[in-house]
This record gives C-alpha cells, sequence and structure tokens, in this order.
C-alpha cells in the first residue's frame, strides 16, 4: 500500500466494533494508505484519545502527520481530498453526484445507526419491534435509491465502491447481528 509519501503518517484511532472505524478502514484500504492502528480501549480511554477528540472522546480518529480529523465521514471525505491522486476516488467527481452521495450518506447516518443501536439495546419488545420496523422502512428507501444510482451495478457508485458504499458498508457486521438477534 502507498503512504502518500514520506513524510505522510497515519495512525487510526478506533475500537473493532465501531461501524464507523470500519468505515474509515474500509476508505484507506480503497485508497491503498498504510496506517497504523492504535485500537482503543473504550472504557479506559487513552490520553491520546482524548487529546486528540477533547470535544466527543470517541473513536474514530485519523492522526495526518500528528493533526487529528475526528467523525468518520469527515475523516472518509477528508482522505479522499488529502490523497486524490491516491487509490480509487471514493466521492464522485461531479459536484451534483457528490451532493447526492452525501445525503444519502447522512440518510445512513441519520435513519439506519439510531434504529440500529434502539434495536440492540431495547429492554421491551415494543421498542424492539419498532426500531426493527424503522431500520426495515429505512432500507426500503435505501434499496430504492440503490437501484437508481447503481445502475444495475453491483455498488451505488457502479462498478466500484464510493462514499454511500462506504457509509453503509461500516454497518455491515451490525445487520447480521441485528437480524440474528
Amino acid at each position: 500500500m502507498a503512504g502518500g509519501g514520506r513524510d505522510e503518517q497515519l495512525k487510526l484511532l478506533g475500537a473493532w466494533p465501531s461501524p464507523f472505524v470500519h468505515r474509515v478502514r474500509v476508505a484507506l484500504h480503497l485508497k491503498g494508505l498504510d496506517y497504523e492502528n492504535v485500537e482503543q480501549d473504550l472504557v479506559n480511554k487513552s490520553e491520546l484519545l482524548l487529546a486528540s477528540n477533547p470535544v466527543h472522546k470517541k473513536v474514530p480518529v485519523l492522526l495526518h502527520n500528528g493533526r487529528p480529523v475526528c467523525e468518520s465521514l469527515v475523516i472518509v471525505q477528508y482522505l479522499d481530498e488529502s490523497f486524490a491522486g491516491t487509490g480509487q476516488a471514493i466521492l464522485p467527481a461531479d459536484p451534483y453526484d457528490r451532493a447526492i452521495a452525501r445525503f444519502w450518506a447522512a440518510y445512513i447516518e441519520d435513519k439506519i445507526f439510531p434504529s440500529m443501536s434502539k434495536a440492540l439495546t431495547a429492554t421491551t419488545d415494543e421498542v424492539k419491534t419498532a426500531a426493527t420496523a424503522n431500520i426495515l422502512a429505512a432500507l426500503e428507501t435505501l434499496e430504492g435509491a440503490f437501484a437508481e444510482l447503481s445502475r444495475g451495478k453491483g455498488f451505488f457508485a457502479g462498478d466500484a465502491p464510493g462514499y454511500v458504499d462506504v457509509a453503509l458498508g461500516g454497518f455491515v457486521a451490525w445487520m447480521r447481528a441485528s437480524d440474528k438477534l
């Protein structure tokens, strides 16, 4: 994998169960970038994590030459822009297509993840049933978007994974767990 130059140093502060960290890992791999994975204990947060993300104190955090970038979708966009000549593009080149991709990524963030979290942590059957119904409705809407955006190909972006695929892809393991539960 490329490092983006000898001076480029990438460290990812993350935790293996986080779908948000998985998003960033997928983006790093799509860009073909070398990085150091620094696993975090989310119960006993490291000084590095707390100093790197003093506002939210959560993962993921990308350290690029020691400078922190926080929030998974922001990190994915940052990687795509900072390493534009490396690996494949994640965001579309066309501004309209880029706006549409950002819209659907925000939809995933706002509709799917909160319902998944609620379904997995529900303490009553009523809450779990309502959250599951919300997940299914959101996925049905997303499926319609996929049919339109993919143009019959395997990814939202067409032939290769793009921004919406990365945004949703981090949740695959959670979706499988949710399905089992």
